[in-house]
C-alpha cells in the first residue's frame, strides 16, 4: 500500500479519523479511515465525497475499520482526464482500491449512484463482498428522475451542469433541502460534502459522463442483478424520497435474495444525514447479524418489510 505525505487526524468524538491517499491506478484516492474490525466501505453518491458519512463513522467505528472513500474524480481525490465513468469500469477500480488498501473482502454501505456502483461490484467482484447496505440505491426499477436525466443529456442541460458549481451558495442548498424529508433536518455543514470539489476541471465533465450513459449502465445494471449472488443486503429507503422512488424498492427487493427493507417515514433521499441515529443502529446490527430483528425499535418509527425468501438457484455460466 502506498500512501502519500500530508496525512491528517481528525478527532469526532472519542474516534480519531485518519485523513490520506492510497495510489490506484497511477491516481491519487482520497479516503478517511476510522476504527478497527472488519472493513466497511462507504461509497458516497452521484455529486458527493466522503464529508457525507461525517455523521455515521464515530458510530460504526466501534466495531468496523471505516473507509469513507471518494471516488475517483470526486472529493478530495485526484481528476483523471477521460476516465471511464461507466459502472461496470468504476467497479473494476473499487476492485483495485481493495488491492491498494491490502483489503480481501468487506461489507460495503453505499448511496443512491454509489449504490449502484456497490451492486455491480458485488456481481463482478462477489468473493470481495460480505454484506450490503444500500442507500436509496439507483437501480433500473426507476424511472422517476428520467426527465431530469435526459435533459442534462441534451446540450442546453450540459451547458446549465458546467454552471452549477458557479451557482449561488442560497441555491444550492435550497436543492439539497428538497432531497431531504424534513428541511429543518439538513445539518449547517452539510452542504460542504456535495459542493466541495465541484469547481474542480474534470469534476463536472466526470459527472456529465456518468449522466450520459445512464440509461445505458442501468441496462447492464439490471442484467448484472440476475448473476449476482445472495448477499445479505438492507436496503434503508425514506418515504419522501423525490429522487429515487420507493416503488422501485420493492422490485429491487424481489431481484436482490436475501434482502430486507426498511422504510423510514417522512425521510427523504439522504436518511443516513437526515436520521443518523436511527440509521447507525441499524446499519451496526446489520452487520453484526443480519436478519436477527426486522422490527425492532431504533429510536423512531419505521416500516420493516421482510423479503419474500427466494430459494437460490444454481444458474450457469454466463
Amino acid at each position: 500500500m502506498k500512501l502519500f505525505e500530508g496525512l491528517r487526524l481528525v478527532t469526532e468524538g472519542l474516534i480519531k479519523i485518519e485523513e490520506t491517499c492510497v495510489l490506484v491506478d497511477g491516481a491519487k484516492i482520497h479516503y478517511q479511515r476510522a476504527g478497527s474490525g472488519s472493513a466497511l466501505l462507504l461509497l458516497h453518491g452521484l455529486v458527493g465525497s466522503a464529508k457525507n458519512w461525517r455523521r455515521n463513522i464515530d458510530f460504526l467505528a466501534r466495531d468496523s475499520s471505516v473507509y469513507a472513500i471518494d471516488h475517483f474524480n470526486m472529493g478530495q481525490s485526484e481528476r483523471v482526464p477521460g476516465l471511464n465513468a461507466g459502472l461496470e469500469a468504476t467497479a473494476d477500480r473499487l476492485a483495485a482500491l481493495m488491492d491498494a488498501l491490502g483489503l480481501d473482502e468487506a461489507d460495503i454501505a453505499a448511496h443512491s449512484h454509489g449504490g449502484a456502483v456497490a451492486m455491480m461490484f458485488a456481481a463482478r467482484h462477489p468473493a470481495r463482498v460480505r454484506r450490503l447496505i444500500l442507500f436509496a440505491p439507483a437501480n433500473p426499477f426507476c424511472d422517476l428522475g428520467n426527465q431530469l436525466l435526459r435533459f442534462y443529456q441534451t446540450r442546453f442541460g450540459i451547458w446549465f451542469a458546467r454552471r452549477i458549481p458557479f451557482l449561488p451558495r442560497m441555491l444550492k442548498a435550497t436543492a439539497l433541502s428538497r432531497m431531504y424529508g424534513d428541511p429543518s433536518r439538513v445539518p449547517p455543514d452539510a452542504l460542504d460534502g456535495y459542493t466541495q470539489g465541484l469547481d474542480i476541471p474534470g469534476t463536472i465533465d466526470h459527472v456529465i459522463q456518468i449522466v450520459q450513459r445512464w440509461f445505458v449502465d442501468m441496462g447492464l445494471l439490471r442484467n448484472a442483478l440476475t448473476r449476482l449472488p445472495a448477499k445479505p443486503t438492507l436496503l434503508i429507503w425514506g418515504d419522501r424520497d423525490r429522487a429515487v422512488g420507493l416503488s422501485s424498492a420493492r422490485e429491487l427487493q424481489r431481484t436482490l435474495q436475501l434482502s430486507q427493507l426498511i422504510v423510514l417515514p417522512g425521510v427523504g433521499h439522504i436518511p443516513f444525514e437526515e436520521t443518523p441515529d436511527i440509521c447507525n443502529q441499524a446499519m451496526r446490527d446489520w452487520l453484526i447479524n443480519p436478519f436477527a430483528a426486522e422490527a425492532h425499535a431504533l429510536g423512531a418509527p419505521l416500516r420493516s418489510q421482510p423479503v419474500e425468501r427466494v430459494k437460490p438457484e444454481v444458474r450457469g455460466a454466463a
